[in-house]
This record gives structure tokens, sequence and C-alpha cells, in this order.
């Protein structure tokens, strides 16, 4: 897909990476990407992917802004407060780069419409806040044969990872799954909201951006992806560390007797 002359001044400091280079942008160009929510990862997420030059960006959301969102969610403004945060978002990627193709989907992931959505896309981000969602995504990812990357804030701390389970790794055993991560979702209400704990709001930015990256790095091929690793990373102290794991043989998705062959389980 050829670069205009706009396009190679614009991504010039991609372009002279010998990672990335021309094919590499024009990669980028080609790609579309799905982000899952325009709240605190996926502010950041959205903002760097556009600027990187994604071909075509879709976001999922069906939330208003409010004036508590803006500490974190970078992609708006106070004049936003009100607005879907697909409407804002969409507005703010279109004035910082006017060659990405912008789908706005004021909307919630569901059962019904999870498959067709990800399977539209080349690369799916996942920055949802709920665990609910985090599984249905990570489970139509997966029957979509879609690589997903998912990041998930505490209050001080956070984590990333990606996931490829319709692939094998070079052993040539599946590739964890989500739920060889977490098995099962805590209890609910054991966890405190964002509006309960609270959240450090630059964490946000960090987790956000690296998750971008991670999408960048997936498209254009360089480095070693996130596959069968959380990495984790605490804000008090600024310190990151690594968490490996590995595919479970007896998760119901990808195991070797898989009990979720579709998305029913999910439906409302």
């Amino acid at each position: 897909m050829a670069l205009s002359s706009d396009e190679l001044e614009r991504y010039a400091r991609h372009i002279v990476l010998k990672e990335v280079g021309g094919p590499g942008q024009q990669k980028l160009k080609a790609s579309r990407v799905l982000v899952i929510g325009a709240g605190g990862i996926g502010s950041p997420a959205l903002l760097y992917l556009a600027a990187a030059g994604v071909g075509q960006l879709s976001v999922i959301d069906d939330d208003k802004v409010t004036l508590s969102n803006l500490q974190r969610q970078v992609i708006h403004a106070t004049e936003d407060v009100g607005r879907a945060k697909t409407e804002s978002a969409a507005a703010a990627i279109q004035r910082l780069n006017p060659h990405v193709k912008m789908q706005a989907i004021k909307a919630r992931l569901t059962s019904k419409n999870a498959l067709d959505l990800i399977g539209a896309h080349d690369v799916v981000v996942d920055g949802s806040d709920n665990f609910k969602t985090r599984y249905l995504v990570s489970d139509a990812c997966f029957l979509a044969k879609r690589p997903l990357v998912t990041a998930a804030l505490g209050t001080f701390d956070a984590t990333l990872t990606t996931i490829r389970a319709h692939e094998k790794s070079a052993n040539g055993k599946p590739n964890p799954t989500y739920r060889c991560l977490f098995p099962e979702p805590p209890p609910e209400g054991t966890i405190p909201t964002c509006e309960q704990a609270g959240i450090l709001g630059a964490l946000a930015g960090v987790m956000g951006s690296l998750a971008a990256l991670e999408a960048i790095r997936a498209i254009v091929g360089f480095g070693t992806p996130l596959v069968g690793k959380l990495l984790m990373f605490d804000a008090r102290e600024m310190r990151f560390e690594t968490l490996n794991y590995v595919w479970n043989p007896e998760n119901p998705l990808s195991g070797e007797t898989p009990a979720i062959k579709d998305l029913s389980a999910h439906a409302n």
C-alpha cells in the first residue's frame, strides 16, 4: 500500500528505523485495529496507534465522557463532557491524523456482535475495565483467530500481555489462553472499581502506550511479543517484572477436551 508524500514526511522517523522502514509503515497503513474501550487504556492506545499510521482504527464503547474521566482518559477534553466517548475519540484522532479511517461504535461488546467485529480486524487491543468483558474478548479472539493485546489497571499497578492462543509455540504446543493465565474470574465484588479504589492517572498512559507498542510490533513484525508473558508494572517502585505462563491442557477453550466452542456462555 503506497504512502503519499505527506505520509512519507509524517512517518519519517519510523521509516528511518531499520526495524520498520517503508515496508513496515505500509503494513501499518494496511492494518485494521480494534480497541475495546475509549477509557484509561484505550485513550493513549488510540492516540499512539493513530499517530503511528494504522490505516483503520475502530473503537467500541457505550459510555459518555464525565469530568472525572479527564484525569487519565487523555483523548477526551473538558468540552467533551457529556459526549459519547466514541465520538470524542474519533474527533481527536481525526485532528491528530486525517489519514486514519476511524470507525466509532457506540455500543457494548456482546456475544452477539463480538465475533463479527473482531473478525473484521487484524489485531485487538482490550482496554476494558471488567473481567466479564475480558473473558468475552479473549474467547472471541481465539474463535476468530485474531491476536489480542490485553492490559489491566490497578490503583498503582498494571499488567499487559499478548495472547495468540490460535497459534502454536516453537515447541509445537498451543500458545496459552487468557484462561490459562486466569482460569476463573475473581468473585464478584472482591475487586474494587476504579471509582471505589482510585487510580493514578499517568499509570493509564504508561500501559495504554505499551499496549499500542505491542500492537505495532505485532503488525510490523519486529521484536519478541509478550506471548506467554505477563508484564507487570509497579508505579510505586517504578519496577517492571515479567511472569511466564504456559498452555494449560485442561483449560476449557483450547485444552485437550475443549468445552467452549462458541460464545453462548457469554450471552446475557
